[in-house]
């Protein structure tokens, strides 16, 4: 018989002791124990509060004041005559911005071109219609007939086929939209080109290595992003242009500070009258703002949230 014994059993594994506890860390002050001091701004109230003064006098002067002569503003602020004066103004500011912007963008492109003689002449055009005063280029235009009796048309420094004289040909009226345009365009091809350049030439490259035609790169790829940048300047042109066409009143048109003249010349209310034009001109600029705005937020749509 043989003995066998049991395999040694080992001795039970004791869990380990925990960790010592961690120290806590000292805690800081209680968001009800700190002392909160609000930034004080003493001079900015200073301001508003003087401000606020000043503006309500202005109010209470203005409505207060019998110079101003509220009844006669209310009188002729709708008269026909006036209103007939501000649609001679708004046609004056669509025509002149419509032909300047196109020009313009005309000439934009001949300056960004690769060819000297091209960027020399726009160069010329801008230099030129930047640096003569508007009222002198109205005037030169209004006198066309006494400048050129006649125009022809026919082989450059040939014969010509047929003429006609200038006497009749251009008005006052064709005059100023021909003034007023010319002159625009100058400002907008500066506008247009600044807002084309403002575009990487990056993508461009990237466009033309795709195959993608020059004219589809302009339309789809420079337009959108540069209408950004031309928007706001174009927009500040047009109102500028709007509140110059004031300045055609001495060819005797119509337009609204005109006709605004000749009636307080009748009736001795200058001030009054004064307002109606004022007032008009704040509420149509006012609605370019807003239009401004909408257009804007149009061309903004993947850049801006």
């Amino acid at each position: 018989m043989s003995l066998t014994s049991d395999p040694p059993i080992d001795p039970p594994v004791e869990p380990p002791a925990d960790p010592p506890a961690a120290k806590e860390a000292p805690r800081g002050a209680g968001p009800d124990e700190l002392t909160v001091v609000p930034v004080r701004h003493p001079w900015r109230w200073v301001a508003i509060a003087a401000t606020a003064v000043l503006l309500a006098q202005f109010l209470n002067g203005l409505i207060t004041n019998p110079g101003w002569e509220w009844d006669v503003f209310a009188q002729f602020f709708t008269a026909p005559t006036i209103l007939k004066a501000v649609w001679i103004t708004l046609q004056l500011t669509f025509y002149g911005t419509a032909i300047g912007f196109a020009l313009g963008i005309v000439l934009a492109f001949m300056r960004l071109s690769a060819s000297g003689f091209l960027r020399t002449v726009a160069y010329g055009y801008i230099w030129a219609f930047r640096s003569i005063p508007l009222i002198v280029q109205l005037l030169f235009w209004f006198n066309l007939a006494y400048l050129y009796k006649e125009l022809t048309f026919g082989i450059p420094f040939g014969p010509a086929f047929f003429a006609f004289e200038t006497m009749n040909l251009v008005g006052a009226m064709s005059a100023a939209v021909l003034g007023l345009a010319l002159h625009q365009a100058a400002y907008a091809a500066e506008i247009v080109r600044g807002g084309v350049l403002a575009v990487g030439s990056g993508q461009l490259e990237a466009a033309a290595a795709l195959g993608i035609h020059k004219f589809r790169q302009l339309r789809r790829i420079v337009l959108p992003q540069a209408m950004r940048s031309i928007l706001p300047n174009a927009a500040n042109e047009i109102i500028s242009l709007f509140k110059g066409t004031s300045i055609v009143s001495v060819m005797a048109i119509g337009e609204l500070f005109y006709q605004v003249q000749v009636v307080y010349g009748r009736n001795g209310r200058v001030v009054p009258l004064l307002m109606v034009a004022t007032v008009w001109y704040i509420l149509l600029t006012t609605a370019l703002s807003v239009l401004q705005h909408y257009v804007e937020r149009h061309y903004a749509k993947g850049a801006v949230r």
